[in-house]
């Protein structure tokens, strides 16, 4: 009979590497099923320009936050706009330091709704790199994105959303 010092341990072993394993799966299961907002990414490339469906519209509405510990204000040049499904479209969003302390954030986007998620592609994006604010810096950042036109037909808004978080340089 196995003592019960080697069962524990091994449990404690087992449950320490399902830890591990958990976000790459999480990754997965997200980019399957389009939940928690994540969007893609795409090459400019790799759009088809004959896919445009200019019979369909959609609004895509921009929101912009910043969490708790970053002095920056954030928000989008443009709040809403109308687009086809399968056109690149650009839009842009302001960001400001309030400080005079240089200080670095990473956007984080979300999609609404989730299905939608999938569909919604971007080919640039502040939200790729963290961003550098050196104090009072004020600047302009550029998002490129399409939507494919293989979204369901059900959907006729889509809401973009991007926190600011602080990146802790140390």
């Amino acid at each position: 009979m196995r003592s019960p010092t080697l069962k524990l341990s091994l449990m404690a072993l087992l449950m320490f590497g399902f830890s591990f394993a958990l976000i790459p799966l999480y990754d997965v299961f997200v980019a399957l099923t389009g939940l928690n907002g994540k969007t893609g990414r795409i090459e400019v490339s790799a759009i088809d320009p004959t896919r445009v469906d200019t019979t369909r519209v959609i609004e895509v509405r921009f929101l912009a936050n910043t969490g708790s510990g970053l002095p920056w204000s954030f928000e989008p040049l443009v709040k809403k706009m109308d687009v086809h499904p399968g056109k690149l479209y650009d839009a842009l969003y302001r960001v400001r330091s309030s400080t005079e302390m240089p200080t670095t954030g990473q956007a984080v986007p979300s999609v609404s709704p989730g299905q939608a998620a999938k569909y919604f592609n971007k080919t640039r994006c502040f939200c790729f790199t963290q961003q550098y604010l050196a104090g009072y810096e004020s600047r302009d950042m550029p998002l490129q994105f399409i939507i494919d036109s293989a979204i369901s037909e059900n959907i006729e808004q889509i809401t973009l959303s991007y926190t600011f978080f602080i990146v802790d340089k140390t």
